[in-house]
């Protein structure tokens, strides 16, 4: 089935006098339950093309469905909703709050839930610290974290809505190379759950922990590739003598 459908996209961007066309008639179709990686050079439209599927922003032209939805012709209210509801952002940066705490940081998306649905939301929060290993960690800041323990908190802030699509833009690009592998056996792992998973790297060896690389260049998609054999993250970790504790929802290495 299909979650993402986009059909002819074109965004362009005018500055000053200057027309700069970000992306060109791009088409993109992505089953629910993929991992998927987006690649290209700076200036390829990549990160123009994942702020659109997060509906930050909208096409000038094109089609674009999300889930059954169509978003080209929805106002921001209605993105807002959309956002909040079925979509979950990790960005290379981190984006976390410097003096509030791991659980403070998750529960943040809660505070835009305006049709109520949830009742705690500091034990929804919870659910999703445990749920990338870091519940023991969920009353330290962002200081008393690692570079990975701090994009795990992001991952579980983007998490805590039970999202369809996770959305997730350089998130190695702050992270040693073990880490790097912790994090993408961590994003394996929420894809075998089921959770799609769309991924902007510039990395070629992390794109290849993905089932699917699709490639823009110039604003054009020239390459759409499924991966006949997708590396594994355990095996890396277990090669480098590194393999944390047994996967079980919440038994990652503490160092990350």
């Amino acid at each position: 089935m299909e979650i993402i459908k986009i059909e002819k996209i074109r965004k362009t961007y005018t500055v000053g006098d200057v027309k700069v066309h970000a992306l060109r008639k791009v088409d993109l179709t992505v089953k629910k339950g993929e991992f998927v990686s987006v690649m290209g050079s700076s200036g390829s439209g990549k990160s123009t093309l994942m702020n659109l599927i997060g509906c930050l922003d909208t096409p000038t032209s094109g089609t674009y469905i999300l889930d059954g939805e169509k978003i080209d012709e929805l106002k921001k209210p209605q993105l807002s909703d959309i956002r909040n509801q079925k979509i979950g952002f990790v960005f290379q940066g981190f984006n976390l709050l410097p003096r509030t705490n791991a659980l403070e940081n998750v529960e943040l998306p809660l505070l835009y839930d305006r049709r109520g649905r949830i009742k705690d939301p500091s034990e929804k929060a919870k659910q999703a610290l445990d749920r990338v290993g870091l519940l023991d960690r969920m009353d330290h800041e962002p200081t008393q974290l690692s570079g990975g323990q701090q994009q795990r908190v992001a991952l579980a802030r983007a998490l805590v809505n039970e999202p369809s699509i996770i959305l997730a833009d350089e998130p190695t690009g702050n992270l040693d190379s073990r880490t790097s592998i912790e994090m993408m056996k961590i994003l394996q792992e929420l894809n075998s759950q089921g959770i799609t998973i769309l991924l902007v790297t510039h990395e070629e060896d992390i794109a290849c922990y993905s089932s699917r690389i699709v490639r823009l260049r110039d604003g054009i998609k020239i390459d759409d590739k499924v991966l006949t054999e997708i590396r594994s993250a355990a095996k890396d970790l277990e090669d480098m003598g590194t393999l944390p504790v047994e996967l079980n929802g919440n038994g990652y290495s503490p160092e990350v």
